[in-house]
């Protein structure tokens, strides 16, 4: 090892470099140690439909398969950058001020994705949301290509 300081650049680096040389030395084993193979045959697909048992001209709805799995639903009144010196500060009774502004829509997020906007309602005491646009597929592609 050198006495000249490395940075964590460096060292990255030097293994990423390691890596590479010990994979070529591995694949070059291998190359020499086993002879030359004969392709695979390609595999014989049968329709979907019909290797999962269904006849062919049935009519199955395929969204039954996922309605039961869960997704997390959030509704997003603002958010808002705060140092963390001010964020240490914070005590019972402190306001924190959000982007968001006063009777603006809120978002509804699934997983993270943006798919409605709507107000916010108390029912039975508990805060809701009405939803007031739903945001289409093709909005949200166009937004995730942003």
């Amino acid at each position: 090892m050198s006495d000249t300081p490395q940075t964590p650049g460096d060292d990255a680096q030097a293994m990423a470099d390691e890596w590479a040389s010990a994979m070529a030395e591995q694949t070059a084993t291998d190359a020499a140690a086993q002879p030359a193979a004969a392709p695979a045959p390609a595999p014989v697909f049968q329709p979907l439909s019909a290797a999962a048992g269904n006849p062919p001209n049935a009519t199955h709805n395929d969204i039954d398969l996922i309605l039961d799995i869960p997704v997390q639903m959030t509704v997003e009144l603002g958010r808002t950058k705060i140092a963390i010196k001010n964020l240490l500060q914070l005590a019972q009774g402190s306001v924190v001020e959000l982007d968001g502004m006063a009777g603006e829509p809120m978002d509804v997020l699934v997983n993270g994705c943006l798919i409605a906007q709507g107000e916010v309602v108390v029912v039975n005491d508990k805060f809701g949301i009405r939803l007031t646009d739903i945001i289409t597929p093709s909005e949200r592609i166009r937004k995730l290509n942003r």
